[in-house]
């Protein structure tokens, strides 16, 4: 293992004043656009402008925190010079920067009017090897893979990665290009062993890839479910136009029939309100289907009950054991039993 050497030929101030970055994590050789508008921020550019461009960007630990402090920010941030400022009409202003070094925070050297903190420069502890190698060509299949399911990772990035040498620059880019969440992106950040970086990068992508992978296998199922009941719709629709045009849009005989058995039957109110919604949704069944037929016969046994048919008590036991001797033959304990209750 070797360090890497600092290749930037000017020397970068010791006290840098901090933009803290809300949901998101800058990493070296990254330009990005950052909307400032808060305060604090646009007193440190209004500062700098013409002094050292070099600011610190550090990540907040809560997106949500409008003025954050020391304790809200990260121990570890990045290096970056200002390439551009841009004055836009609600006062806030648009930074174009770009990423240098990581560097991690001793002390902070003030906090008002903005944050400056005391700084030291981390420099990346190289590994070489065949390990390291075969990393490298996992990482970039695993972007590779999930680039599939990201519209907005592209072939020109892929190309751009398949031409980065660096493995620690690649393992930044790589990680800068997803959605990842904050505190993954800053565990990238604050790891200067490149070897170490790739594995823990490894694993965050093969875990953002499988969310992807289930993400896409839900959707797919419920896109499926959708197009289904749309194209059941669909044809029922085509259904009726054609039995419209036929003049065979009128319920069907079996269907009138139950209904007029429905109105004679006097059901119980509880019972008429479930049979009506079942032949609504026979009248609606082809009658070709099996459902069709279970359908049918529950409303056959439902409209047969004796629902309000009633018969006197007969409590002549005399009476009853004739009868039974009359219709069955033997089975005299069945008999004696039935007689007894």
């Amino acid at each position: 293992m070797k360090e890497e050497s600092n290749t930037n030929n000017e020397s970068l101030p010791e006290i840098l004043p901090i933009i803290p970055l809300r949901n998101s994590v800058l990493f070296p050789h990254q330009i990005i656009p950052l909307a400032v508008g808060r305060e604090k921020s646009l007193k440190l550019l209004s500062d700098i402008k013409d002094k050292s461009k070099y600011i610190g960007i550090i990540a907040q630990k809560q997106g949500l925190i409008d003025d954050p402090g020391p304790e809200d920010l990260y121990a570890w941030g990045t290096v970056a010079v200002v390439l551009k400022v841009i004055d836009l009409p609600d006062d806030s202003k648009s930074v174009i920067v770009q990423g240098l070094h990581r560097f991690r925070v001793l002390d902070f050297a003030q906090t008002e009017p903005y944050i400056k903190v005391v700084i030291e420069q981390i420099a990346d502890i190289i590994s070489e090897g065949l390990e390291t190698e075969a990393m490298i060509l996992n990482l970039r299949n695993l972007v590779q893979s999930i680039s599939e399911y990201l519209p907005n990772i592209t072939g020109e990035h892929l190309m751009m990665l398949g031409n980065i040498q660096d493995p620690g620059r690649l393992v930044d880019t790589a990680v800068s290009l997803l959605n990842l969440e904050t505190q993954e992106k800053e565990e990238i950040l604050e790891q200067v062993d490149i070897q170490k970086r790739l594995e823990r990068a490894t694993f965050i992508l093969n875990q953002y890839l499988q969310k992807l992978e289930i993400g896409s296998k839900i959707q797919s199922e419920v896109q499926g479910e959708i197009s289904k009941s749309q194209r059941e719709y669909f044809l029922r629709e085509q259904l009726k136009a054609i039995k419209k045009e036929l003049g065979d849009d009128q319920e069907g005989v079996e269907i009138s029939e139950l209904r007029e058995r429905l109105e004679k039957a006097e059901l119980p109110e509880v019972a008429h309100k479930v049979a009506e919604k079942e032949i609504d949704r026979l009248s609606r069944m082809p009658s070709s289907s099996a459902e069709y037929t279970v359908s049918r016969t529950y409303l056959d046994w439902l409209l047969d009950l004796p629902w309000n048919q009633k018969t006197e008590d007969n409590l002549d036991l005399k009476s009853a054991e004739e009868i039974l001797e009359g219709d069955h033959y033997g089975l005299n304990k069945v008999k004696k039993r039935i007689l007894e209750y």
